[in-house]
């Protein structure tokens, strides 16, 4: 079987718009091999075997020189994300555990109020960065009140979480390197204290839960505490930020599906499955195969790694069909079912998705309702970015 094997993944093309790519790698077969030597996983059945798969685990490699990364390091080698079982199973059990305490909706009505406060400091009318002054801080506001640390810190939170996605394109240079260990060490020893707090005066906050979590006899150790906190604001912001983001573009430069939301025709629950669909917050997301694995008539051998085109996989016709006006490539707020790959598969399936789903769907809510007939103020500027795929600012009219 002949496979295409000059597949770019540091393409320039991927940056603005990489669907016209992705369709035409999806088209040339559904398992590709990349310039770099991993196979690329292109259509919805080849990125869901894949995630789904036993077989193909999130195995962590220590960056390199190990010494110098040692702190961005220990972070991911102790995190749920990078791990399979038994450290995985153990690791999701006692996460379960802690957010199974009601956290999600505890949390609700925290989020209607700040998203009715960040809106009321809008003003009624005028231009404004929608994704600095509300997008960017709102994800940070809530992870921080989910884990009881000060909201006023919400600027070095982030800072530091982006400091360490940025660690996740292709082809990162020596300075992205030494920010992400910076970050790293700030982030811990930040992180370290708040256990320490909480552990001193627990709370109602999930990190007091994180710590009295139990499975059986075994509890996160100080590392995997650490880790997780750490985690669970990176994934939520930088989700959350760019699936904002990139669903308000779209809402917005399709007018006509903007205007079935406001009209109450489509709910926006049902609506932000299609804006985490169509232009994908996170494009690839890599699995290594344990063992021999047979991936749509394509062998991967044990070691050889797959990159899950996400984008791609959102758009295969053979999925979400390919007819004027609801096909794959169409922007369709009503779509549903909606079988989009945007939060995983498999035993790595994001937990946060309940949260994310009710912070998502007020944040967007609140601000239709509020702005009925916003609109864009100037073409948005693409993050220079493509595996985490949002917006650096998003100028918008509020009308």
């Amino acid at each position: 079987m002949a496979v295409m094997s000059d597949v770019d993944l540091s393409a320039r093309e991927l940056l603005d718009d990489p669907y016209p790519l992705l369709a035409r790698w999806r088209a040339a077969g559904p398992m590709l091999r990349s310039l770099d030597g991993r196979w690329v996983a292109t259509t919805h059945a080849a990125v869901s075997a894949t995630l789904r798969h036993r077989a193909m685990g999130r195995i962590w490699s220590d960056w390199q020189p190990a010494e110098q990364m040692e702190p961005f390091n220990t972070l991911h080698r102790h995190q749920l994300m990078e791990n399979e079982p038994p450290e995985h199973t153990r690791m999701r059990r006692l996460l379960a555990g802690a957010f199974a305490k009601g956290h999600v909706e505890r949390m609700r009505p925290r989020i209607e109020q700040l998203a009715d406060s960040m809106l009321d400091q809008l003003g009624a009318t005028g231009s404004v960065d929608i994704l600095a002054a509300y997008a960017e801080p709102m994800p940070v506001f809530v992870i921080a009140d989910l884990l009881g640390v000060p909201r006023e810190d919400h600027a070095r939170l982030r800072d530091w979480s982006q400091s360490i996605v940025h660690m996740y394109e292709q082809g990162v240079d020596e300075a992205t390197r030494e920010a992400a260990v910076r970050a790293s060490v700030d982030f811990a020893a930040y992180t370290r204290e708040v256990v320490e707090m909480r552990r001193a005066r627990p709370g109602d906050d999930l990190v007091s839960d994180l710590i009295a979590e139990r499975d059986g006899a075994a509890g996160f150790s100080d590392d995997e505490l650490v880790a997780t906190v750490i985690l669970l604001l990176n994934a939520g912001h930088e989700a959350s930020v760019n699936v904002f983001g990139n669903g308000l573009s779209s809402l917005l430069t399709h007018p006509d599906q903007l205007a079935r939301i406001t009209a109450g025709e489509v709910g926006v629950a049902t609506a932000l499955e299609e804006l985490i669909r169509f232009d994908a917050p996170l494009q690839l997301f890599e699995r290594t195969a344990t063992q021999d694995v047979e991936v749509e008539g394509v062998l991967v051998r044990a070691g050889e790694k797959v990159a899950c085109l996400m984008g791609s996989a959102n758009r295969d016709t053979s999925v979400f069909g390919d007819g004027p006006g609801t096909g794959a490539d169409c922007f369709d707020v009503s779509r549903d079912p909606n079988p989009h790959v945007g939060f995983g598969l498999g035993r790595h399936f994001c937990l946060g998705a309940p949260l994310a789903r009710v912070e998502l769907e007020i944040t967007v809510r609140r601000l239709l309702e509020r702005f009925p007939h916003i609109t864009l103020a100037a073409t948005p500027p693409r993050r220079p970015t493509w595996v985490l795929r949002g917006f650096e600012a998003l100028e918008v009219d509020l009308g």
